[in-house]
């Protein structure tokens, strides 16, 4: 076990301040950049937030968002393998161990935009590209501000790089381990008063072989990848204080899991058009689109042969918001706004026998949507900052249905489900007090809720041989929650930031076990998550030391019922970074990160353990003149094995020790 060293080692971090990962501080005298959005409300740091600056999104070992988060403490995906090896519908993000499952329970935001699959709740990483970000915030705990009705646990706020941020032109390119190849390029010229960024990535592996040795067969494969994706942003000002952001996204993402045949695809075209307006008036209006799709074949770990055809999953997401900030004098920030998302989505697909005959023809989907009004206030008494705020949500599940016919075309089922709708009205509210200049206090409580998505709703899947199925029944995750904390900075580039939480999720979707290999998606009890969050670190000249550790005590609430008491799937109980890097202003920089998570469980019961895993990453850069520079990358440098899947015996690695050597050049 890596628990205690791993403790031993974060144990002086407490001295040190957080860099790269930082406790939100206190907001400074607002600079206006053009591309950005409004200015954070004071109150913003009272919700423990926590910063990653764009250098730090930047320089990890894998180049990868997803990584990088992992920085968070406590901050997870469904499992443990990144969006290389991952099959897409499993990348849901979620905080403070509140269960494992494959949608969203964190509202990920680009530029104010939700992200998440409209169908399935997932967050497509290979389409977001580090060098595209100005920084990201994390925000752990319920919300109620826009499109809060999504953040039952935290919301992670993606910024667009700006025009600062971003030379003329810039790129890289990589080679690694498995024959992988990375190729990344943004050309960003002025355009009039503002500037337009075209952006590309291209990405292959051969891949690695996902299966333990001693489980091998003639038709395991290897983890092969190849997706793409090109964006386009365009921010034009109409006055000094007014401007028009508009961004494009489209990419496709293609890769095998374990098998041969066993492939998957998501693909996607995204578009968005936003309005702010700086002025008394300060207003922020947006618009998006979003058309999803995605595909998975199913091979069976006995015949090696295909046993679902999981062939189209089109989506759709439509949704915007408007919020208004009205001058209510120098000591209140004041916010009032709606929301609005939409999201339509069914699927096709077709089972097999051994043979190779279609035994089932399946389709299903629905609509879902949710409508919401919030207004919040910040309130600066002195020393003292409180915030809060309301939201209420009108929501709707409507058009569901399951139809499957037989291989010959007869009807086996053919069902339409009752539409649903109901109101849920949520809030939090905070205190921030600046005790000093070195310390500040801060409190917090919230409530929030989240609709189960379409593929709870209506889609089965199967990881061979355990079978998932849909509920159309599932009700509304809601949430309630308490933290408290503090933040210190006693020495200038020095920091500590501490929090303790208590939540509750009630009615949590979970994927629960009803036979032998059959589960079904169900809302349990309750998720009780308490626990403590540490954010910390060092900068001294080039070298800095940035760390994180998060403890979560977690437990399923089902009285009479064998899960009473149990641990959530996917939840560890410890998770831990630290970051130590040496970057002067001139020559070779260098940084090394060790991550590590706890023991967790595979599924509801138990049964699968995946023992914990301890990774060192490092990255060395050498400037060769003013703009180009030469990286080796190293991934899991000491190729610790990681288990990301166990599921009765049945084993999934995560990426073994990789090495990149590449060129990066314009930044």
């Amino acid at each position: 076990m890596y628990g205690l060293p791993l403790l031993a080692l974060l144990a002086p971090l407490p001295a040190f301040a957080q860099a790269t990962v930082s406790s939100d501080p206190a907001p400074q005298e607002d600079i206006v950049v053009l591309g950005t959005g409004l200015p954070l409300p004071p109150g913003t740091p009272a919700y423990g937030s926590v910063v990653i600056d764009r250098d730090r999104l930047t320089g990890d070992a894998s180049g990868r968002l997803e990584d990088v988060l992992a920085d968070v403490a406590g901050l997870q995906q469904f499992r443990r393998s990144d969006s290389r090896s991952a099959n897409p519908s499993a990348q849901g993000v979620t905080l403070r161990a509140l269960g494992g499952n494959a949608s969203s329970r964190a509202l990920v935001l680009l530029d104010g935009v939700p992200l998440a699959d409209p169908f399935f709740g997932y967050i497509p990483f290979n389409a977001l590209v580090a060098d595209r970000f100005a920084g990201v915030r994390i925000t752990r705990g319920g919300g109620a501000g826009a499109f809060g009705a999504g953040a039952v646990a935290g919301t992670i706020e993606l910024a667009s790089a700006t025009r600062a941020d971003l030379p003329l032109v810039s790129g890289s390119a990589f080679y690694g381990s498995y024959n992988s190849e990375n190729v990344t390029g943004t050309v960003t010229p002025d355009l009039g008063d503002g500037y337009v960024s075209l952006s590309g990535k291209w990405e292959r592996s051969d891949g690695y072989l996902t299966t333990p040795a001693s489980q091998r067969t003639i038709a395991d494969a290897r983890a092969r990848f190849e997706d793409w994706s090109g964006g386009i942003r365009a921010v034009a000002p109409i006055d000094a204080e007014t401007e028009i952001q508009a961004r494009g996204l489209v990419f496709r993402d293609n890769r095998t899991l374990r098998f041969q045949g066993a492939d998957s695809s998501s693909e996607g075209e995204d578009a968005s058009v936003r309005l702010i307006h700086r002025g008394d008036w300060a207003v922020d209006v947006l618009a998006y689109i979003q058309a999803r799709n995605f595909t998975n074949k199913v091979i069976s770990s006995t015949s090696f042969k295909l046993t679902l055809d999981q062939r189209n999953t089109p989506s759709t997401g439509i949704g915007g918001k408007i919020e208004l900030r009205p001058p209510v004098g120098p000591d209140h920030v004041l916010r009032v706004g709606m929301d609005a998302r939409l999201a339509d989505g069914e699927l096709f697909e077709d089972a097999y026998n051994a043979s190779g005959v279609a035994t089932a023809r399946r389709n299903a989907g629905g609509n879902s949507s949710t409508i919401g009004m919030f207004i919040e206030d910040d309130w600066t008494i002195g020393k003292l900052v409180l915030t809060g705020g309301v939201r209420g949500d009108r929501w709707t599940i409507t058009d569901g249905f399951f139809r499957e016919l037989s291989g010959t075309g007869t009807v086996n089922s053919d069902k339409l489900f009752p539409d649903r709708d109901g109101f849920e009205g949520t809030g939090r509210v905070g205190a921030l007090f600046h005790a000093s200049s070195a310390v500040a206090f801060r409190a917090a409580g919230y409530t929030g809720f989240r609709l189960p998505t379409l593929n709870e709703l209506y889609r089965p899947f199967t990881v061979f041989p355990v079978v998932t199925q849909a509920n159309e029944n599932l009700g509304l995750e809601k949430l309630k929650g308490v933290e408290g904390g503090i933040d210190l900075t006693p020495a200038p580039g020095v920091s500590l930031g501490i929090t303790a939480f208590y939540n509750r999720l009630d009615d949590a979707i979970a994927n629960v076990t009803i036979g032998t290999n059959l589960r079904q998606r169900r809302n349990v009890n309750a998720i009780i998550a308490k626990g403590v969050e540490v954010t910390a670190g060092i900068r001294h000249g080039a070298v800095s030391l940035d760390g994180a550790y998060a403890f979560s005590d977690s437990h399923v609430r089902a009285p009479g019922t064998t899960l009473d008491g149990l641990i959530p799937a996917q939840s560890p109980r410890h998770a831990a970074s630290a970051t130590l890097a040496w970057e002067p202003k001139a020559g070779p920089s260098f940084s090394t990160t060790v991550r590590y998570v706890g023991l967790q469980y595979e599924e509801d019961t138990q049964t699968g353990i995946l023992p914990d895993a301890l990774t060192v990453d490092a990255v060395a850069r050498l400037p060769i003149g003013k703009h180009f520079s030469v990286i080796a990358r190293a991934e899991n440098l000491f190729n610790a094995t990681i288990i990301t899947r166990n599921q009765a015996g049945s084993m999934d690695l995560g990426t073994p020790r990789t090495l990149w050597i590449g060129v990066k050049f314009g930044g």
